[in-house]
Formats: structure tokens, sequence, C-alpha cells
């Protein structure tokens, strides 16, 4: 084991050149990062999830009810054993044979047992109140990020506890759609947290974390206030969003964080094999940054045409053209008949297993 270790901390690859991991010991005149001050961190993430529970049951729910956020989440399918057998056991989102052969098996029409498997992926997410939740604790996670003292080596370790306990909240709420995508970002974010502050790379660090972090709370406040239909605030929000995001990482990242790690770095230490993979991954996130920036204009031009923001997609639930056009009529079952033409097969013609409350498609 001391072989492994000795072997993956190796000077030439983590540290410059003539420079050792004894010469980054503290001493009476200098204090530099220490791989043991993290340690901390994963107790302290266990109490930062404990304090978001009581803050989400004790003041963030009571607001969204004083709101009027909807409570009740999406209204549930009808028991149906053979359907809820295909659905949990071959596929959420049948096609048009299966549906025909389903149709003449339970003889019902082929557009109730569309409605049937919609409603039965909308029953797994969450509600409005969910979702409104989800924000309040993201941007809640969001705040306390900015330096509360001036000692970085804090700051590290309360960044750290905060992905900790963000990491450790994936798998204690209700799975969204992007549950992979937000675990491998989780991930790397606590992987290059650890590793640059051992590789005393905390001042820089430091500044990415700031500057990624100054405009998350705008876009959690913007959704908060979209599920609680306040547009105007929404819209404004979001364009304080999108200006603080795009200026801060399309401007002042390449411009004075890139350019001192690329290019002043390399005159003040020289490149060194862990010099060139951090600055990889700067990079690559300058490359994310452009096309976040990308999206984000698109969302605003989206919503300049629609007039308003749409909804965090992650976790609407599913609506069909019929649907927004006003309430379904009762349910009804509907004996197949083999002689109907084509479109009558494939789309039916009439019959809803229940009503479904109108809301943007799932994209």
């Amino acid at each position: 084991m001391a072989g492994i270790l000795a072997w993956f901390w190796n000077e030439r690859f983590w540290l410059p050149h003539n420079v050792t991991w004894a010469d980054l010991k503290n001493t009476d005149e200098a204090t530099f990062p220490q791989a043991e001050d993290l340690y901390v961190a994963c107790p302290l993430a266990f109490c930062i999830f404990m304090i978001r529970l009581v803050f989400e049951r004790f003041i963030a729910r009571p607001c969204a009810l004083g709101l009027k956020i909807q409570a009740n989440g999406p209204q549930k399918a009808q028991p149906n054993a053979i359907l809820e057998k295909v659905f949990t056991a071959i596929t959420k989102h049948p096609d048009e044979k299966r549906l025909e052969g389903l149709s003449k098996q339970l003889d019902w029409d082929v557009r109730t047992i569309q409605r049937w498997f919609r409603q039965r992926r909308n029953q797994e997410k969450p509600s409005t109140l969910t979702t409104w939740l989800w924000n309040t604790r993201e941007c809640w996670y969001n705040y306390p990020y900015q330096p509360l003292t001036v000692d970085i080596h804090y700051y590290y370790i309360l960044e750290l506890s905060f992905y900790l306990s963000l990491l450790f909240s994936q798998f204690t709420d209700i799975r969204r759609k992007d549950f992979l995508i937000m675990f491998l970002h989780h991930l790397a974010t606590i992987t290059l947290i650890t590793f640059s502050y051992v590789n005393n790379m905390a001042r820089v660090g430091t500044l990415v974390m700031c500057l990624h972090d100054a405009a998350d709370v705008l876009m959690e406040v913007a959704k908060m206030a979209n599920y609680a239909k306040c547009q105007r605030l929404c819209n404004l929000l979001f364009v304080m969003f999108a200006m603080v995001f795009i200026s801060s990482r399309l401007g002042v990242y390449p411009v004075w964080i890139l350019n001192t790690t690329l290019f002043e770095s390399w005159e003040i230490v020289g490149p060194y094999p862990s010099w060139w993979v951090f600055n990889l991954l700067l990079i690559l996130l300058q490359f994310l940054h452009s096309f976040w920036s990308y999206l984000i204009v698109k969302i605003a031009c989206r919503a300049i045409s629609r007039g308003k923001v749409s909804k965090d997609d992650r976790s609407d639930i599913e609506s069909s053209s019929d649907e927004d056009n006003g309430p379904p009529p009762a349910p009804v079952q509907k004996h197949y008949n083999s002689t109907t033409n084509g479109t009558n097969k494939a789309h039916g013609t009439n019959g809803y297993l229940s009503a479904g409350a109108p809301c943007p498609d799932e994209h």
C-alpha cells in the first residue's frame, strides 16, 4: 500500500522542478495546504445535510405553501397489471406495434393506452412543491460559498463539504433525469477541489469556485420565482443571471484566470505534468462555458418569443397537445376494431384514463 501511495503522489508529477512535498510542510514562517485538513469535510458535510433537512421542513416548505405552490404530484395511472408489467419489465415508451397488441389484449383503444403510459411515467416525477424545494436547497447550498473568511483553507473545506453533501443528497432524494450527469459533475468537482488543494493550487481554485458560484444563486431563485408563478420576477432574475453568467465565464474567467494559469505561471514556475492536467481541465471548462452560454442565449430567445421563461425540464411532467387545449373527457374503454384505418390504429379516436393538468412537454 505504501508503494502505491508513493507512486501516486510522485513529486515529479504533482510538483514543479526542485520542489518536494517536504517543502510544502507548515513552518513558523509559512502555512501550506495539507491533505489532512480535508478530513473534517466529511463530518461537516453530514452536518450541512441535516441542517438542510431542517431548513426544508421548517422554512422552505411553509414558504412554498404560503406561495400556494402545488403540493400534489402528477395524477396516478389507473392500476393495470398487464400494462404495469410492460412498463417495469419491457419498455416505458412502447412503439406502435406493441400498442396495437396491448389494445387487442386489453380491449382498450390505442389512445387510452398511450395516455396510461404517459401518466405512469409522470407518476414517477416529483410535484411542483418538491421541485421548488430542490431549487431552494441548491440556492441555499450556493450561498455560503463566497468566502466568509479570508482564510482560503476554511473556504476550501466548506466548498468540499457542500459538494459532498450534494453528492450524498442525490441518493436520498427522488431521482431526476440528469442524475448521472450531476453525479459525474459533483464527483469531478470533489476530485478537482481535493487535488488542487493538496497540490497548493488553492488560490486559483478559490477564484474558479467563486466565479462559478456567482451566477448560480440567481438561476435557482429565478426557478423558484417561476414555480411560484411570479413571472416578472422570474424574467428579471433570468436576465440578471444571463448577464452575470456570460460576463464572468466568457469575460473574467478567460481574461483573468486562464491568462494567469497558462501564461503567467509558465513564466514563474514553468510547466510540469500536473500543471498540464489542471490547465487542460480549465481549458475544457472554458469550452463548457461557451456551450452553456449558447444554451442560455437560446433559452432567452425562446423566452422572448413565448413571453416567459420556461420551467426546468428536468422534472416537468409530460403532456400532449390535446391536453393543452382543455380538460379531457371521462375515461372510456373502446373495443379495438381491426377494420379501422391506419390513423385510428396508431392514435385512437377517443377515451382517456384520467384528466391531466396542462404543462410543458417533456424534452
